[in-house]
């Protein structure tokens, strides 16, 4: 009796999967837990995944702390070379006249620290904190007038600005004083013109009144001939023009 052959393996590729049948939302929860335990291995638990944050915020306040301080250290050691600076021109300084105030060197320690000569010109570090920059704003921009890491060279060119400056101001000032005394000459001369005329018009001599009755003659005579002369310009006008 021939034994029965055995019966040829399922094919799997037809099969259905196990969640076939599902529903839609059955399907969705059995794809987010495979998600979050596809998750879990390599991460760790979520109390290690909490202490791992924790730790990276202490290590990132510190970096942050570490940067400021740096930070702070540098404008310090900024402000310290620009003060350093101002000490070295107090002798210059100590030479402009008193009754001019347009130099008012001091350090501004603001974000970024400038020692000011005047309201235009002042001095500043660069990038790497070890230049000095000298510069001035103009109608046409911000100039610089000398860069150097030396401070003599610095005291020279501010010295020299200074001169430059103090020489304007007195250009300025003969403009004004040249202006004020024309402007006095003329109140001057309009004021003696006053008093010749009120005494003239006061003068109650002989000479005074024959003078005074002697020029209201003239000006009389002189009008009334002025008017004769316009009546008889008018009457030729009308009769050659007018009249035919």
């Amino acid at each position: 009796m021939e034994e029965p052959l055995p019966a040829p393996p399922a094919d799997t590729r037809d099969a259905d999967p196990p969640h076939a049948s599902a529903t839609p939302a059955e399907r969705l929860s059995l794809l987010v837990e495979r998600e979050r335990v596809a998750r879990k291995g390599p991460a760790g638990s979520l109390d290690e995944r909490m202490a791992s944050l924790s730790g990276a915020l202490r290590r990132a306040r510190l970096e942050n702390a570490e940067r400021s301080a740096a930070i702070s250290d540098l404008r310090a050691a900024e402000i310290a070379r620009l003060e350093m600076l101002g000490e070295a021109l107090s002798p210059v300084l100590a030479q402009v006249p008193r009754d001019c105030d347009i130099f008012d060197v001091g350090v501004a320690p603001a974000e970024r620290p400038r020692l000011f000569i005047d309201h235009i010109g002042f001095v500043e570090m660069d990038r790497e904190r070890r230049t000095y920059r000298f510069l001035q704003d103009t109608r046409h921009g911000r100039v610089t007038l000398r860069e150097s890491d030396s401070i003599d060279d610095l005291v020279e060119a501010i010295t020299a600005y200074i001169a430059h400056r103090l020489i304007e101001r007195e250009k300025a000032l003969a403009v004004d004083y040249a202006s004020g005394g024309a402007a006095q000459a003329l109140g001057v001369t309009v004021a003696a013109a006053r008093e010749r005329a009120n005494a003239r018009d006061n003068d109650t001599s002989l000479f005074g009144k024959t003078t005074r009755a002697a020029a209201f003659i003239a000006e009389f005579f002189g009008a009334t001939a002025f008017f004769a002369f316009l009546a008889v310009l008018a009457a030729w006008i009308y009769r050659a023009y007018l009249a035919g």
